[in-house]
């Protein structure tokens, strides 16, 4: 009898294959995730790459700054004051500028305002200050610096008169004592109003949009040829920082008002009225008819002894819930410049005297009986405060 083996079927390589297959994988992943793959990092310094010219704006900030930064002054103002039955030492904080080579400073008011010792700082200068004077109606103070200021350069003065929205605009400050600080923007806004911390208003502003904050107060602001245009004033911000809306002083004020306050001089005579009311500071001649004039000037208070009061103009009525009671007269020009609201007033007197006599044109009586009336009003300096 013959035998026959029966054929075995070969077991397939396949799972083998694929078992290894997955085993080396998983090593793989695992000794990528752990970095065993990646390159040893090059301990050597990066090549550096060639910068080339600096755009022809860059160049002209660069510029600016390493003109004008060794004329600002950082100003730091002590004094005492009573905390309860203490007395301590409060300290403060802002910015100014070169004024003059015999040592004069230009700054805000409000960054000196009670200070009974005053210390600025020039690049690596340090002086001792004095106050010599200030107009705070525009919060505009000058300082005289002790010791010598032989080296020290003043700006270049721009003007204010031929801003445009859109120009450069440059401030250089000490922002929460960070000297030295330069920032950029553009002219937002010309002639704006705002009121101050003690209800004051103060008009004909140029308003940007450069980073202001604490400090740079008094400093310079630049357009871009490195000429003053103003000097940095306020800031709207609810929450006390930089919210991109910035005020200065225009210089052609600045221009004005100080050399006025270096020759001992009231440095803008007023007619003695006034306008607390920030809501209430202009009045539409809708209702008026013939009158040549759209808007006119509202002021509420007369201040007895000064021109207004002599002359006999009569300030609009304020009743206890802030409405009007009673109409006075409308400013609508001073000495043939037409003023259409109250924070007109200050510019239309701005390069007069004391003691000079001009005419005011008033808008006299209610719709329909309003006429107009021409009244001479001596002009005298701003009370003391």
């Amino acid at each position: 009898m013959t035998r026959f083996d029966v054929a075995r079927p070969r077991p397939s390589p396949w799972p083998t294959v694929f078992a290894g297959a997955a085993f080396a994988l998983a090593v793989y992943v695992l000794l990528d995730r752990t970095g065993w793959f990646t390159p040893a990092p090059r301990v050597a310094p990066r090549a550096v790459t060639a910068r080339g010219e600096l755009a022809p704006l860059e160049q002209n900030l660069v510029a600016v700054f390493k003109q004008a930064a060794p004329s600002v002054a950082h100003i730091t103002t002590r004094a005492l004051v009573r905390r309860g039955y203490r007395v301590g030492e409060s300290s403060g904080t802002g910015s100014g500028f070169v004024w003059d080579d015999r040592g004069t400073l230009v700054t805000n008011y409000h960054v000196v305002k009670g200070a009974q010792r005053i210390v600025v700082s020039i690049g690596d200068q340090r002086f001792a200050a004095e106050f010599v004077d200030a107009d705070q109606q525009y919060d505009i103070a000058v300082l005289r610096l002790r010791g010598s200021v032989g080296g020290l350069a003043p700006l270049a003065i721009g003007t204010s008169a031929d801003l445009q929205v859109g120009q450069t605009a440059i401030a250089i400050g000490n922002p929460y004592g960070f000297d030295q600080t330069m920032t950029t923007g553009v002219i937002s806004a010309l002639n704006r109003t705002i009121e101050t911390q003690d209800g004051n208003a103060l008009g004909g502003l140029i308003q940007v949009d450069a980073a202001i904050n604490p400090g740079n107060s008094g400093g310079p602001l630049l357009d871009s040829a490195g000429r003053l245009i103003g000097i940095t004033t306020a800031i709207y911000s609810p929450s006390g920082a930089s919210a991109g809306i910035g005020f200065a002083v225009p210089v052609d004020l600045v221009n004005d008002v100080v050399p006025r306050l270096l020759g001992n001089k009231a440095a803008t005579p007023v007619l003695g009225i006034r306008n607390p009311y920030s809501n209430l500071r202009y009045v539409p001649f809708d209702d008026y008819a013939n009158l040549d004039f759209t808007h006119g000037a509202v002021f509420t208070e007369v201040v007895p002894g000064l021109g207004a009061a002599t002359a006999g103009l009569r300030p609009t009525q304020i009743a206890g819930d802030g409405s009007v009671a009673e109409w006075g007269d409308i400013l609508v020009a001073i000495g043939g410049m037409r003023v259409r609201t109250f924070d007109e007033v200050a510019g239309a007197l701005r390069g007069k005297k004391a003691g000079q006599t001009i005419e005011v044109t008033l808008v006299r009586g209610l719709p329909g009986e309003a006429r107009i009336v021409k009244v001479p009003v001596e002009l005298k300096a701003p009370p003391p405060g």
